[in-house]
């Protein structure tokens, strides 16, 4: 069988570990589960990381995106490890260690396409809009029992972590974003925070108002305590962000409804930034001292 260069490419990558500016990285490969397929899952820690002391916990989404541009497929990254370090040296944000979870290729989608809201919708009105003959099976409450059952109770029992929701946080972009705010609302007692960068409120590559209102029936009805919980969102105005914008103002007016404030929650709009891994490391700080930061009043 002929392996083509982008399969082997995407092998190499895979089974190289990221080399952080700061801190350090533990690999755990191919990290097993009765809910999703396997995967890498990368733990950064800082350089002062010590079992004397207990550490938040932030979950990425996305995970080979976050620590090392050279092993990425577009050579772009999050910058996690050198923000967050920073922010934490300053003491702009609480001690954290970052556990990044891969997507799992091809199956991204379903994994991150919360799937509570989409049955919701018509299946008749859902195929014609994904444009297929039979419905996909999604898959994102299964990677929510794969983060709350099993990955998690793994790292708070491997790493010296603050195991309550005040110390729990999820954070991603685009669907990795739509996957944040599924989680704080279906598990309100595990996370107490969530960020959602360039939320893709279309669920699909083009504007339609079916998946966002969807979407907005669901949080409407299921969004956490605006007292205990805290949640962010942002947007550009480039590429694929452009569409965002509509949307979530939709969704900014249920929070309001619901009791979030400038202490509790913000939306951020970025002129000029666009819908990729330099636009949110550019602003990452930004959402991290939201979440991680001693105070709660936002911008």
């Amino acid at each position: 069988m002929r392996i083509s260069f982008l399969s082997l490419l995407l092998v190499i990558l895979s089974s190289s570990k990221p080399q952080p500016a700061t801190g350090k990285i533990i690999r755990y490969e191919s990290f097993k589960s009765d809910y999703v397929n396997a995967r890498n899952v990368d733990i950064w820690i800082p350089d002062d990381y010590s079992t004397n002391r207990k550490y938040a916990v932030l979950y990425m989404h996305d995970g080979q995106m976050l620590y090392d541009s050279t092993l990425t497929w577009n050579k772009q990254e999050w910058k996690v490890d050198e923000s967050l370090n920073e922010l934490i040296k300053s003491k702009q944000a609480k001690e954290c260690i970052v556990v990044g979870i891969w997507n799992d290729g091809n199956n991204r989608f379903i994994d991150y396409l919360p799937q509570k809201p989409v049955e919701l919708i018509d299946t008749i009105e859902l195929k014609a809009l994904f444009n297929i003959p039979t419905m996909i099976t999604f898959n994102a409450d299964k990677y929510l029992l794969f983060i709350t059952k099993e990955l998690k109770p793994f790292v708070d029992k491997e790493f010296s972590t603050y195991t309550d929701a005040d110390n729990t946080f999820i954070m991603g972009s685009s669907m990795g974003g739509l996957i944040s705010l599924y989680a704080i609302c279906e598990y309100p007692d595990i996370f107490g925070g969530a960020a959602c960068l360039s939320t893709h409120w279309t669920g699909i590559m083009n504007h339609n108002n079916i998946i966002p209102n969807a979407f907005k029936k669901y949080i409407s009805e299921n969004l956490p305590s605006p007292t205990t919980h805290k949640i962010y969102f942002d947007y550009g105005t480039e590429t694929l962000d452009i569409l965002y914008k509509p949307y979530q103002m939709m969704i900014d007016s249920v929070m309001r409804e619901k009791g979030y404030n400038i202490n509790n929650w913000t939306t951020v709009e970025y002129a000029g930034h666009d819908h990729s891994e330099n636009s949110w490391a550019s602003r990452l700080e930004v959402p991290l001292k939201f979440l991680l930061g001693s105070n709660k009043t936002n911008q």
